[in-house]
């Protein structure tokens, strides 16, 4: 919560503006203008239930932002966008892809099939199907066509895995 006269000082003013993926209310009370950079702005004066309306708000969107991407090794999973980016390049991946990437990333063992099967498909541990099989054979293609990477996902004896970096 940022008060106008503190946009007054150049030195706080160059420390907000390196604020970074951090909710910052500003809450202005003169007709000057200052260069700040600010996520959202009261122009007092204000009511309390206005200012308390606009720090949740910024809390919130601070946590869906936080809860869209997920870094894996090189890559971002966006999945808002539904997309995996390393670099300038990226891939769209199904709502399935996501679920599967983000289950395999934040296991710190590797899964079988029938626990896959059952978190991200919602079927019976005993069932007999290639569901898994079919679908990291695919997101691998996709991965390897475009990123040329073609140890993402690992698979070993225990199961399927993404290991973490070093």
């Amino acid at each position: 919560l940022i008060d106008s006269s503190v946009c007054e000082d150049n030195k706080t003013l160059k420390m907000i503006n390196l604020i970074k993926n951090k909710p910052v209310l500003y809450i202005k009370n003169t007709e000057k203008d200052y260069n700040c950079t600010f996520n959202s702005k009261i122009i007092g004066p204000s009511t309390v239930l206005d200012i308390n309306e606009k720090i949740t708000y910024l809390l919130s969107s601070l946590k869906f932002s936080e809860n869209s991407s997920i870094k894996i090794k090189d890559y971002i999973l966006d999945k808002n966008e539904k997309k995996l980016k390393k670099d300038n390049s990226f891939i769209v991946v199904t709502e399935k892809e996501i679920q599967l990437l983000e289950l395999l990333f934040l296991e710190n063992i590797p899964l079988p099939k029938n626990k896959i099967l059952q978190a991200v498909w919602n079927y019976s541990p005993d069932a007999d199907t290639h569901t898994v099989e079919t679908h990291i054979y695919r997101l691998r293609n996709k991965i390897v066509k475009e990123f040329k990477d073609e140890s993402l996902i690992i698979n070993t004896k225990q199961g399927y895995t993404i290991e973490k970096e070093k």
